[in-house]
């Protein structure tokens, strides 16, 4: 049966998942882009916007592993593109250019929604209204028997928790503050007994830690 994971999300010491005001400058929010400092500074980080070099070390070793098992991938309108309310004639086709990342379907929860994009690669992007049940029902169906990924943002992943959805969950703590912006536990309530930290281990630049379902 597949699971549904968290991989790689980055969070600031003082636990926010992005900064303030995101528009077309700030993708990850005003004060944000160092959160995935870390990313670019491995190999396979490199290798995945088509640059050479990068370490190889503990970090390279989580990151290269975003893809593995995985079928499908959900994501929040937010994390799609900073475009509000109705789609317009800009057709925004998200951060990535002509050949995202992703190489398999991947579900944008809108209120807003408009037919799918298909993207070179084998990514399309599929806009669901109904929902965190209806895009995971979307997704599970599409991944088959591969595992689905909750990319973000913090909003998204948020809300998944407060379900008691999520399997299993790696956060990366990255050693800033940001003081504002958008937090990934605020308000999860009773949920937060259902989860378990199972690993924490640190690298000269971040610390990598690993949450498992145990309830709900």
């Amino acid at each position: 049966m597949s699971k549904l994971l968290v991989r790689n999300f980055s969070i600031s010491l003082d636990g926010f998942g992005a900064g303030p005001h995101q528009d077309l400058d700030n993708p990850l929010g005003i004060g944000g882009s160092p959160l995935h400092e870390w990313i670019f500074a491995t190999r396979s980080g490199n290798r995945m916007i088509g640059r050479d070099g990068g370490d190889e070390g503990l970090d390279d070793s989580f990151f290269s592993g975003r893809e593995t098992g995985v079928g499908a991938t959900i994501m929040g309108r937010n994390m799609f593109g900073p475009i509000r309310g109705s789609w317009d004639k800009r057709e925004w086709t998200g951060w990535w250019g002509e050949d995202p990342p992703f190489h398999h379907p991947v579900f944008v929860l809108t209120h807003h929604p408009r037919p799918p994009l298909e993207m070179q690669g084998g990514t399309t992007f599929h806009f669901i209204d109904g929902g965190i049940e209806g895009a995971l029902s979307a997704a599970s169906e599409a991944a088959g028997d591969r595992d689905v990924l909750v990319g973000g943002g913090a909003a998204t992943i948020r809300q998944y928790l407060r379900a008691s959805l999520i399997d299993q969950m790696h956060l990366v703590i990255v050693p800033v503050l940001l003081g504002r912006g958008e937090r990934l536990f605020d308000d999860v309530g009773d949920s937060a007994g259902n989860y378990r930290c199972v690993e924490h281990v640190s690298s000269p630049a971040v610390t990598h830690v690993r949450i498992t379902r145990i309830g709900g």
